[in-house]
C-alpha cells in the first residue's frame, strides 16, 4: 500500500508528541526513556513510551507501546500506520529495534519512521529498514 507524503507539519507533530511521550517512560535500570508517536493513515496520533522491567526480556517498547495502544482503540484490522516518530532522552541516534520493524511491518511496510541520526532526525520507509519483513504470505 502507498501511504501519501509525510507533511513537515505531520512529521513535526509526531516528534512533538514522541518528545512529551518519553517524559512518562519507566525505565529505572537503564535511564533511556523513549517516547514514540503514531499516525494513523486515518489521522489519528498515538502515543507509547518504554516500560522496563528487571527481567530486560519483559521490557515493551515506545514503538509496540503505541502500536497497542492503536489496536485496542481502532482494533488490528483497521489499522494502518502511516509514520512513526521515535525520540530519547539523551539526544542520541535511535532508530527502532529489529522487533519494533517487524512489528509495525504488520501494519503497513510504506510507514514512514522518524528517528535521531548522527545528523539530526531522518525520515526513512520501515522498507529501507526492513527490506524483507517476515510475512506469512507469499507477497513482499
Amino acid at each position: 500500500m502507498n501511504q501519501p507524503p509525510l507533511t513537515e507539519s505531520e512529521k513535526n507533530l509526531l516528534i512533538t508528541r514522541a518528545e512529551a511521550a518519553l517524559k512518562k517512560a519507566y525505565a529505572p535500570y537503564s535511564q533511556f526513556q523513549v517516547g514514540a508517536a503514531l499516525l494513523t493513515d486515518q489521522g489519528k496520533i498515538y502515543t507509547g513510551c518504554n516500560v522496563e522491567n528487571a527481567s530486560y526480556g519483559l521490557t515493551v517498547c515506545a514503538e509496540r507501546n503505541a502500536i497497542a495502544a492503536a489496536v485496542a482503540e481502532e482494533g488490528g484490522d483497521n489499522l494502518t500506520i502511516k509514520a512513526i516518530a521515535v525520540s530519547n532522552n539523551r539526544h542520541v541516534p535511535c532508530s527502532p529495534c529489529g522487533a519494533c520493524r517487524q512489528v509495525i511491518a504488520e501494519f503497513c511496510t510504506d510507514t514512514s519512521l522518524i528517528f535521531l541520526s548522527p545528523d539530526g532526525y531522518q525520515t526513512q520507509t520501515l522498507r529501507q529498514l526492513l527490506p524483507q519483513e517476515f510475512s506469512l504470505s507469499d507477497t513482499f
